[in-house]
């Protein structure tokens, strides 16, 4: 695929416009991001933006819920949609004549959609049963459980698809409530990729533009200094235990997140990283051992997770520990942070081979700092970091802090 030429636009009436283009691409891709989720339904029951994403496809005043589908899918494109704590993404992918049609078919959902009281009642099912499926796999529900230890009493700790009792408080009301506060914010941004100009996207998508949006709210922050470590335990009958710890990180504007992600990547993102050798090549205690750092605006969370024998917790944990303890007073061993950087470049270099990733990095980028980053000056980012800045990352956020834990198995601690 050729190199992209990223570029972006101030639309006059709100939206920012992030283009890719990539002339030789015989694909397109097309996203709308919505710079809201799961942490701005303070006093909300929980599930709302998930809620609103399900239901942003089951019709609009011009298109059914199977038209909608249909109109995409007969022409060989395919749309989808996620949530997330602080961004809802619509997005549409096809061979790049599609473009015209993404563009329509997904403003016509975000803007358009009605939210039909009996569509509302089938996708609570639906969601209700989603839910009961994450909640029975435990290596799903951890998640859940250890972002309830970290952000307790704040909305980024509620599961992102709500619980069974609280999409059952959700009504048309609620929804339609969360739309137009959200889906009209004038700090949308709207992502595009493939072999067209930003001028070309500007004239595909402008006529489909709501005629007015309004000014965004922030959500209710997270003060990291307030927080207090939890133990969250979900005792079931089971042969495996899954155990997750977190602390809580700084945000991505923070000068640090290259360094962290670093120390993710030699803690336990890859087949060679610490735990992954120690725990299991070393000890065999478990299948599964992984690390990562998520970053929001203001705060951020650094993860560990592993499914254990039950009898292995103490010496898994006494392990995670010795190795963290090590980071933090000695910083990475000769050759570990060269090889984790490879593997974040290498990476990344593979994650452009696709359409839409472009369109992501530029509307993530546009998104959460105000312009698109150039590739090459984050894999320069990445190659500056020095073993000093991984073991400061780590000092500052395990040195004298214990974690929150979130465990599920029998007899969990």
């Amino acid at each position: 695929m050729s190199k992209a030429i990223y570029e972006w636009r101030q639309l006059p009436n709100g939206p920012r416009l992030a283009v890719a283009t990539l002339p030789d691409s015989e694909c397109a891709a097309l996203s709308i991001y919505i710079p809201a989720g799961s942490r701005d339904e303070s006093g909300l029951p929980a599930g709302v933006a998930h809620f609103v994403e399900h239901m942003v496809f089951k019709g609009t005043a011009r298109r059914s819920a199977r038209e909608l589908s249909f109109e995409i899918e007969n022409a060989g494109g395919q749309l989808n949609a996620s949530t997330s704590e602080d961004q809802t993404v619509y997005e549409g992918r096809g061979e790049a004549d599609l473009m015209p049609v993404l563009a329509d078919v997904l403003c016509d959902m975000v803007w358009h959609a009605t939210f039909p009281e009996n569509e509302i009642a089938l996708e609570r099912e639906v969601i209700g049963e989603e839910i009961t499926m994450y909640k029975e796999s435990p290596a799903d529900h951890i998640g859940d459980l250890i972002s309830d230890a970290l952000w307790s009493g704040h909305p980024l700790g509620n599961p992102i698809s709500g619980t069974l009792e609280s999409i059952a408080e959700i009504h048309r009301a609620t929804l339609s409530d969360f739309r137009d506060r959200h889906h009209f914010r004038n700090d949308i941004v709207i992502a595009a990729a493939g072999p067209f100009t930003t001028d070309e996207i500007l004239a595909l998508v402008t006529p489909h533009l709501p005629e007015r949006f309004h000014e965004a709210t922030a959500p209710v922050p997270f003060d990291r200094e307030k927080a207090a470590p939890r133990t969250v335990t979900d005792e079931r009958e089971t042969d495996q235990l899954q155990l997750a710890l977190a602390w809580h990180a700084p945000g991505r504007h923070s000068e640090s997140r290259h360094a962290l992600r670093m120390l993710s990547m030699m803690l336990g993102e890859s087949a060679s990283s610490r735990l992954f050798l120690e725990l299991r090549e070393e000890r065999g205690l478990c299948y599964q051992i992984s690390s990562d750092v998520t970053f929001f605006d203001e705060t951020g969370a650094f993860e560990i997770s592993a499914g254990l024998d039950p009898e292995s917790r103490d010496e898994a944990l006494a392990c995670i520990r010795r190795e963290i303890d090590d980071l933090v007073s000695n910083g990475p061993r000769a050759g570990e942070l060269d090889r984790a950087k490879r593997l974040t470049i290498a990476q990344s270099k593979l994650a452009f081979e696709s359409t839409g990733s472009h369109a992501a990095w530029a509307g993530e980028g546009l998104l959460d700092f105000g312009h698109i980053p150039s590739p090459e000056d984050w894999r320069a980012k990445i190659l500056a970091v020095t073993d000093a800045d991984v073991q400061a990352a780590a000092r500052a956020i395990f040195h004298g802090k214990e974690p929150s834990i979130a465990e599920i198995g029998e007899n969990a601690n």
